[in-house]
């Protein structure tokens, strides 16, 4: 295998977030679907990952933050963005001015859209969002009618129109747990006030559906489906299993430096890792930096010479180390950190198990040094 001039590249199967969203909209047949590629597509690179899930079908997009649907847009992306998080000092005029689409839920964040849609002469589009029941973004459901009467206001006066009515689920991905079906009902009741003040219609699009939701929760699909992390091909709910979906991220280096040390050694910072025998030590040279946790220390493990290697010592900065015991190792020779398994190695799935943590911070974490490579 041929290898850029870098010291590692996180290489992106595109094929793989296709077949991933083909599999997720068999699912929620009818529905249409929004794909979260906030956070550079959860590491897997914005612009990329944009255009293949909608060469895929996907009709939406979903992104944080303004900057991030501008980035879309600049790169010549027409279809829907819906922006979701609008603290002070967001960019509301060039949303506007961009077509985007932007999530309010508050009073105070739907005055400040429409206050930016009136100075550009245009109308924005909006989602408004309950709480129904995680208490972190949204309107609570004591705010609900104000925020719908307020949206509504602005309506007839030409700055917004209304165009989703939303929300999210905190526990979709725990099996059973009694607050989904709560809020699921939140939902259902927030979306009768919003119709009954008039906020509904054929043409505004319900939804609340994570990936979790997609592939457990049929009653949870509504108009419109948002997947995140399953595209990417990591399971949304690991305990159940990886629902058919291929992981599209493989994180590789190259060996950097391979030596032989004696028994006894202490290896990298604080030596919490000391050898046992005389052996070979690799350098791999990713490291905090990188995205590769500190806490992966003497636990995560890597794929070298065809065969499971655990992280030596502490994890550095720009680096860390493997030991292969008498094996053969060379400079140059591949290292897999992370990948879709059928070549034996780790996968994002066992690398978060390991570090008592979730797919999405492994494979989000991964740094803007570290090259992309797309197929």
């Amino acid at each position: 295998m041929s290898f850029p001039m870098t010291p590692a590249e996180a290489r992106v199967d595109l094929s793989a977030i296709r077949e991933n969203l083909a599999l997720l909209a068999s699912h929620a047949p009818g529905a249409g679907m929004m794909v979260a590629v906030k956070a550079d597509a959860y590491g897997h690179g914005l612009v990329p990952v944009a255009r293949a899930c909608l060469e895929a079908g996907a009709g939406r997009l979903g992104t944080a933050y303004v900057r991030e649907a501008l980035e879309l847009r600049a790169a010549g992306i027409t279809a829907p963005i819906l922006a979701w998080i609008i603290p002070p000092g967001e960019p509301l005029d060039q949303a506007v001015g961009h077509d985007i689409e932007l999530s309010a839920g508050s009073v105070t964040t739907v005055d400040a859209i429409a206050d930016a849609a009136a100075d550009a002469g245009e109308t924005a589009r909006v989602h408004l969002k309950a709480d129904t029941g995680m208490s972190r973004g949204g309107a609570a459901a004591a705010d609900w009618s104000a925020l719908v009467e307020r949206a509504l206001r602005h309506r007839a006066e030409g700055t917004i129109e209304i165009v989703g009515l939303w929300s999210h689920l905190a526990c979709a991905d725990i099996p059973g747990d009694p607050s989904v079906a709560a809020q699921l009902a939140a939902f259902d009741e927030a979306l009768l006030v919003a119709e009954k003040a008039g906020a509904g219609g054929s043409h505004v699009v319900r939804h609340i559906a994570n990936s979790a939701a997609i592939l457990t929760l049929p009653q949870a699909r509504y108009d419109l489906v948002r997947p995140g992390i399953a595209a990417f091909g990591l399971s949304p709910v690991p305990q159940l299993g990886d629902f058919g979906l291929r992981p599209a991220m493989t994180l590789a280096a190259r060996i950097a430096l391979a030596k032989r040390v004696p028994a006894g050694s202490g290896v990298s910072y604080g030596h919490l890792y000391i050898t046992d025998r005389e052996t070979t030590l690799g350098l791999v040279p990713l490291g905090y930096a990188d995205g590769v946790l500190r806490h992966a220390t003497n636990l995560a493990e890597v794929l070298a010479g065809g065969r499971r290697r655990r992280i030596a010592g502490r994890v550095c900065m720009d680096q860390f180390m493997i030991d292969v015991g008498d094996d053969p190792l060379a400079e140059g020779d591949e290292v897999i950190l992370f990948g879709d398994g059928s070549r034996g190695e780790p996968t994002a799935q066992e690398w978060a198990d390991s570090l008592g943590t979730i797919t999405h911070e492994i494979v989000t974490r991964i740094g803007s040094r570290v090259p992309r490579v797309y197929r």
